[in-house]
């Protein structure tokens, strides 16, 4: 599940008179779940003032009192916690009290259907946490916390932005790691824009960029005539960004010679014009940037050590587009919007075939190379709705080959087994690409989780094998 839920399982409170119904409730849901169970409402609301729950589950009629009151009293102390009510011998009318007081669900006894119960389960956490979430979120903005242009729902990127929250004050170096294309200095701005220097310069380099022989007069600024084309004194990139941040992208495509004289600046805080004969001190924050493993780089003598710790005081390491596929939907909208505006279409929309297409791309240049796709799509749409064949070529010849290689093993075989062939594929291949998350698998899916299981069942697939250590 998409919530700080997936790190500890969640507490759940079974309230019952009947011990058949605690033990199987228990038995039932303590694989996946911390269950206690109580045997009246006395004994649950010690148990509640003990310790922490995320749900109570509680019979509607017990001896010492009823359902009803335990509900009310929960809603009362403990409004986080959401409520199952469990209707045996009460009536409708009961049940429908339940949830005007607030019962996030009610199920039957017996309880045959243990899946739904599941369901139900996994539903009130979702709830609970996007709640959390929005609260979290209007607390940033209360705070004075800037985080536009981030676009991203998954864990892993408002993992991210937690993060920049804590440290964007803190004006310490940041280290931030990734393949290209994710959006490194999308978060660098962000870092910058929620920083104490945010009213001075925010001034980006990518050193790859700049000839070698060039960068250190780029940066540390050079003398006329400290060499042939240098006409006039110019200041660099440092002196730029006095007072404010500078961002260095690609640190790794610097020479071990040139990383010596960035490691001086970093640690005294001065640098030395080209040609010059004295120091100048500097107040800029740095954040670096690579799409490399800096550890090694270090292990093959292509950077130095003492520069990486140095600049690694607080990494933040930005996921490949692949692993946070949940970000797809919203960041291809997102695109789609902002290319309508630029090229005059209003109101463009998505078909649902374009986008199961964008879901199954690899996205080798993350969230660049999705970006380049809609806005070629936009700009070639002739319709309020992109069609596939607004798509570059390269997207559509890359889903033909996978249809094509799919196509060339289900021609063997006759239809229903084909059928099999393709739906046990497509399992695999999703829950590999969702970690062995099968609610994350059966959102992005649409398939009800209940239906996702009876299909793993009949292909022989444990969901579990999928899941990374």
């Amino acid at each position: 599940m998409d919530s700080e839920f997936n790190k500890f399982p969640a507490k759940i409170l079974v309230v019952d008179d009947e011990e058949d119904t605690r033990i199987i409730f228990k038995r039932k849901l303590e694989n996946e779940y911390y269950v206690e169970t109580a045997t009246s409402t006395a004994e649950a609301i010690k148990l509640l003032e003990a310790e922490e729950f995320h749900i109570a589950m509680t019979d509607l009629v017990m001896p010492d009192q009823d359902g009803i009151e335990l509900l009310k009293m929960i809603k009362k102390r403990w409004p986080q916690i959401g409520v199952i009510v469990i209707s045996g011998k009460a009536s409708i009318e009961m049940a429908v009290e339940a949830m005007k007081n607030g019962a996030e669900d009610f199920i039957e006894k017996p309880v045959e259907d243990l899946e739904l119960l599941h369901l139900m389960i996994e539903k009130i956490l979702r709830l609970k946490w996007q709640t959390q979430e929005i609260d979290r979120l209007r607390r940033m903005l209360a705070q004075g916390f800037e985080h536009t242009n981030i676009v991203g729902n998954s864990p892993a990127i408002q993992n991210i932005i937690e993060k920049v929250r804590k440290v964007a004050p803190l004006d310490t170096t940041i280290l931030i790691t990734g393949d290209t294309g994710v959006g490194k200095e999308l978060f660098a701005e962000l870092i910058y824009r929620n920083s104490k220097r945010k009213d001075k310069k925010f001034v980006a380099v990518n050193c790859g960029s700049l000839p070698e022989n060039l960068l250190e007069s780029m940066l540390f600024g050079h003398k006329k005539g400290s060499f042939t084309s240098a006409v006039r004194d110019k200041i660099g990139y440092f002196q730029e960004a006095d007072g404010g941040t500078l961002f260095l992208d690609e640190i790794t495509e610097t020479s071990t010679a040139f990383q010596v004289k960035l490691l001086r600046a970093l640690e005294k805080g001065i640098i030395r014009w080209v040609g010059a004969d004295r120091d100048i001190e500097i107040d800029v924050r740095i954040i670096a940037a690579t799409n490399k493993n800096l550890e090694e780089e270090v292990k093959k003598g292509n950077f130095r050590e003492d520069l990486y710790y140095r600049l690694n005081v607080i990494n933040i390491h930005i996921p490949p587009l692949r692993d946070r596929i949940e970000d797809i939907r919203l960041l291809a909208k997102f695109f789609v919007s902002q290319f309508s505006e630029k090229y005059d279409k209003p109101g463009m929309q998505i078909s649902d075939q374009v986008m199961s297409l964008l879901m199954t791309q690899e996205w080798k240049g993350n969230v660049r190379e999705l970006r380049n796709v809609i806005e070629h799509a936009v700009a070639m749409a002739s319709h309020k709705v992109l069609l596939t064949e607004d798509l570059p070529a390269s997207i559509l010849q890359t889903s033909q080959d996978k249809d094509l290689t799919r196509l060339s093993h289900l021609l063997h075989l006759d239809y229903p087994r084909a059928k099999d062939y393709f739906e046990k594929s497509y399992l695999e291949e999703l829950l590999l690409k969702c970690n062995g998350d099968v609610t994350r698998a059966a959102r992005i899916s649409q398939i009800k989780r209940q239906n996702m299981y009876e299909k793993f069942k009949k292909h022989d697939i444990d969901p579990a094998q999928y899941r990374g250590d």
